[in-house]
């Protein structure tokens, strides 16, 4: 198939630190590729990739000295694609619904998958308007919001079997990786850590909308717990830090629609304490990969019962469910259907 793959550019692909969506698209373009198919990736000028790369920006916008308007280039970036759409067989998007009024308009099949959240109540008005649109969930848990959409499929996140080694011994001490924002619930993470008497280590980014949230309620709350501020991370130095934690708290505050770090962080053997919010439920195996947990009192116990994870049983799960080659397969078995019928 000839597929092109249409990319935020809010971070390369893959992104130098944090960017769950340009990780995804990176290890399900190189995967297709691998497969046999010819992929062209629409993306930021920085972007590594064996696919032919059409690029409307030469740098990332995020890490950008110099702020630069973001629907610019995502303007530009759709007028590249459409100029050449024909050379296509599917196109597949992965930039929200900024495209709907254009790809609902040209002749080329297409499908967007959605990796964001989709309980706010605008979409519902939006949804309703393009309900036509294919459109992919990357859990059930994230569509159950917008059941009357045309829904062609759910593919879970995948990564190569082989990026992350395996850390058979437990490590000492709690990890936490994303942002720091309210959803995420590093507050809850930081407070487990206190009871429990554990160390914490935050690898984790501060967008500029959550500065004053970060200086104001969470920087006061390190004085209290024994924890350290990393800040970002990327691919290569995430597989040490995941693969030496005792555990990943994933204490979400909010519908997460997938949440990478916990197949990457199960991927090292490390077991997930994680809240019953969103897609955890599907991701994690209560009682065998992890813990879904309701409070902080259960994270605090759970952490106790983590001696009972088998870490090789964590690992397993992922190479069983979560790989790039699996999600590449699922969006193929999708990609046919669309064309062929």
């Amino acid at each position: 198939m000839k597929i092109a793959q249409v990319s935020p550019l809010y971070e390369r692909v893959p992104p130098k630190l944090y960017g769950g969506t340009e990780r995804v698209i990176h290890y399900l373009t190189e995967e297709l590729i691998a497969q046999g198919h010819e992929v062209t990736l629409f993306a930021s000028g920085d972007s590594l990739t064996k696919a032919r790369l059409i690029a409307p920006i030469e740098e990332s916008l995020r890490l950008q000295k110099q702020k630069k308007d973001p629907l610019v280039y995502h303007v530009i970036m759709l007028e590249k694609l459409f100029r050449c759409s024909e050379d296509f067989d599917i196109i597949h998007y992965h930039i929200d619904f900024f495209h709907f009024p254009f790809s609902n308009r040209i002749k080329r099949k297409h499908l967007t998958t959605l990796h964001g959240r989709l309980d706010l109540p605008d979409l519902a008005v939006l949804y309703k308007v393009f309900d036509q649109i294919p459109v992919v969930s990357i859990s059930q848990s994230q569509r159950s919001y917008l059941p009357w959409v045309n829904w062609v499929g759910t593919v879970y996140h995948g990564i190569p079997e082989d990026l992350y080694r395996f850390y058979p011994a437990k490590g000492n001490y709690l990890a936490f990786v994303g942002r720091i924002s309210p959803e995420k619930g590093v507050d809850r993470a930081i407070e487990i850590a206190r009871q429990s008497g554990m160390d914490l280590k935050i690898a984790a980014k501060v967008d500029e909308v959550d500065k004053e949230y970060f200086q104001e309620v969470i920087l006061p709350l390190f004085k209290k717990a024994p924890v350290e501020f990393i800040g970002e991370i990327g691919e290569e130095e995430k597989n040490r830090f995941l693969g030496e934690a005792y555990a990943l708290l994933f204490p979400v505050n909010w519908p997460e629609p997938f949440g990478l770090v916990m197949i990457e962080a199960m991927a090292c053997g490390t077991p997930i304490i994680g809240w019953r919010k969103g897609s955890v439920p599907e991701i994690v195996i209560d009682g065998k990969t992890g813990y879904i947990i309701d409070s902080i009192r259960d994270g605090i116990k759970k952490i106790k019962e983590i001696d009972q994870i088998n870490r090789k049983e964590c690992r397993d799960h992922v190479l069983n469910h979560f790989t790039a080659r699996k999600m590449a397969q699922s969006y193929l078995s999708i990609y046919t259907k669309l064309l062929y019928g």
